[in-house]
Formats: structure tokens, C-alpha cells, sequence
């Protein structure tokens, strides 16, 4: 009989990982009905098996999108959906198959980080959304940008390689820890415990700080488009071209730093769904969030470097702001300003 050790266990999820690498052909069936065979491939492969099949395919759709239009912010345009998407298949998709008449053993870890990846989906999209992210042409300024410094054929293989395979296979599994915990009710369901309480307090605090981040800066690039429109004098932030209060007074980044507490969060679930019969603390779901973090250090240092070329007080924010971590405000950067004129 399996145990925590199977499911926790390194080998197993390398195992999985090997079976579904070595079988990547598309199946089959005799039935010509395309739904129907949907709906049974879904029913019986593994959990994340299906999720990973699925992201190789939404990988080929964005790269034969950015190949047909010549812009390459289509996983962008997935970022905030599909997680939810997964988050939910892992924790509805027993139950939609479950016999009738027979007790179903709710598992509410499942429910409960299911619905607040949801909630995390629906704002992010929204946001998304208003500034123009689902455009047909719109696409991240950054991607021109990396373009215009790699050669041809290699943008070609990077386009294939990290923009579009990568990033759908690290939206999978940055919600693997939801996986886990899945995998880790077939063993045991363990009670809720003070991991999830930590786990759901730092979700939304990490949305929070990411909602209101998003609204102060939509707020300023409103009020800069406004008073630009108006020909008006600009001072401050407007005139330096990017915002430095709020929330922005404490982090360069803190939309970013909200960001990633909420996957860390998420990681938590898969070590709550085995505590305290077995220490997850660390675990293969783990791999998912790192590499989203390893992410978010390069995006942001390129974001950085590209402010800091376009903006001249940039480089005097940095040295008054904590990069993501909001920490106490260093020196007025209006007073810095004065001295370096």
C-alpha cells in the first residue's frame, strides 16, 4: 500500500515525470466521437500527467500564434487563467467521476486553495485586461526589447524553448503542491492544521499587497496619460515617469513580491496535506515556485535595467528602495534629486 513516502518522494515524481517524457504521442482511440474520448482520457490518465499534455498543448498554440502575428505575449495572455484552471481539475476532478450513491470524502485543503487561486485568477485577468493585455498585437515591451539584442535563429529557438514551452510547463507546476496534497488525501486526509492557517493568511496578504500595488499603479499611469493629454506641467512622479509612492515608497516592486508570496503560500498546502504523520517541508512540488522566483529575479533585473536607460531618477530610486522585499523608505528621493543636480 502507498504511503506518504511515495507520495513526498523524489523518485516517484521523477518517475512520473520519465513515463510521460518517454509517451509523449497524442492518444488514441477507436472512438470516433473526439469528446467522449476527451472526457475518458481525462477520467483515467494522473492528475498532473493530464495537466502537463495540456500545457504542451496550450505551448503550441502560443507558438504558432507568435509565429502568425509576430508577437510573443500570448502564455502572458495565459498567466492568470490557466493555473486556476488547474488548480481546479485538481481538486474537483475526483468528484466529477465518483459513483453515485457513494459517500464522496471531501477533501476542503482542495476546495479551499482552489478557490483562492481562483479569486487570484479572476483579479490578475481583470487587471490584465484593462491595460490592453488581450489585444491581438499587444505584447510585453520587454520581448521587442531581448529580440532586438539576439540573433535571428537563436530568438527563433528561445521564442520555442523558454517563451513558449517553459513558461506553460511552469504554470502546471507552480500549482503542483495542489497536486500533492491531491495525491497525499489518497493516503490519509489530514485535518487542517496550523500550516494551512499560516498558508491562507499569506495568500492574502500577498493579494492584498499585489490588488493595492495594481491600483496605485494603474491609478498614476491614469493620471500621467491625463495631465500629458492636458499639456499640463509635470512634477513628481509624473515628471520622473514612474511611481515612488505608496506601496512604492517601501518596494520597487512590491506587485512582484505579492506575486510570489502567494505561490510560496500555495507550496505550503502540499507540506500541510501530510503534517504531521511526514515532513514535507521539502518537497518535489517545490519546483514549480523556485523556478518562479528564479524568474521573477531576471524579469525584474531586466525591467530595472530598462527603467534605469529610460528614466534618469531611476537609478537614485533604486538606491533609496528595497527591490521587492517592502522595507522602511530610505532617503527622500526628491531631496536626492536636488543634490546629484
Amino acid at each position: 500500500m502507498p504511503t506518504f513516502l511515495d507520495v513526498y518522494g523524489w523518485d516517484a515524481f521523477t518517475k512520473l515525470l520519465t513515463g510521460i517524457y518517454n509517451d509523449l504521442a497524442i492518444p488514441t482511440s477507436d472512438n470516433s466521437n473526439f469528446i467522449y474520448h476527451l472526457i475518458h482520457f481525462h477520467a483515467s490518465t494522473d492528475p498532473l500527467e493530464f495537466a502537463i499534455r495540456a500545457s504542451l498543448f496550450f505551448a503550441f498554440i502560443c507558438w504558432f500564434l507568435s509565429m502568425a502575428n509576430g508577437t510573443h505575449s500570448w502564455v502572458d495572455k495565459l498567466w492568470s487563467i490557466v493555473p486556476a484552471l488547474y488548480a481546479i481539475h485538481f481538486a474537483a476532478r475526483d468528484k466529477l467521476y465518483w459513483p453515485e450513491g457513494v459517500a464522496f470524502p471531501y477533501n476542503p485543503r482542495l476546495y479551499i486553495v482552489a478557490f483562492l487561486v481562483s479569486v487570484w485568477a479572476i483579479r490578475l485577468t481583470y487587471n490584465f485586461y484593462r491595460k490592453g493585455g488581450y489585444g491581438f498585437d499587444s505584447e510585453d515591451y520587454r520581448w521587442p526589447y531581448i529580440a532586438s539584442k539576439v540573433p535571428g535563429i537563436l530568438w527563433f529557438f528561445f521564442n520555442i524553448g523558454f517563451i513558449s514551452l517553459f513558461q506553460n510547463l511552469l504554470l502546471v507546476f507552480i500549482t503542483a503542491p495542489i497536486y500533492l496534497s491531491w495525491k497525499a488525501s489518497l493516503i490519509e486526509t489530514t485535518p487542517l492544521n496550523w500550516i494551512d492557517a499560516l498558508a491562507t493568511l499569506l495568500f492574502l496578504g500577498g493579494l492584498a499587497l499585489e490588488t493595492v500595488a495594481d491600483e496605485q499603479q494603474w491609478a498614476f499611469q491614469e493620471r500621467k496619460r491625463t495631465a500629458i493629454a492636458k499639456k499640463e506641467v509635470l512634477a513628481g512622479d509624473n515628471n520622473r515617469g514612474f511611481l515612488t509612492q505608496g506601496l512604492f515608497k517601501y518596494s520597487r516592486h512590491p506587485n512582484f513580491f505579492g506575486e510570489m508570496t502567494i505561490w510560496w503560500s500555495v507550496y505550503l498546502y502540499s507540506v500541510a496535506a501530510g503534517y504531521p504523520t511526514y515532513d514535507a517541508w521539502f518537497n518535489p512540488s517545490i519546483v514549480g515556485v523556485a523556478a518562479l522566483t528564479l524568474l521573477f529575479q531576471g524579469s525584474t533585473t531586466l525591467t530595472e535595467y530598462m527603467a534605469s536607460e529610460k528614466y534618469p531618477a531611476y537609478k537614485l530610486y533604486k538606491k533609496t528602495t528595497s527591490r521587492l522585499i517592502p522595507l522602511p523608505a530610505g532617503d527622500s528621493l526628491d531631496e536626492l534629486e536636488k543634490k546629484s543636480q
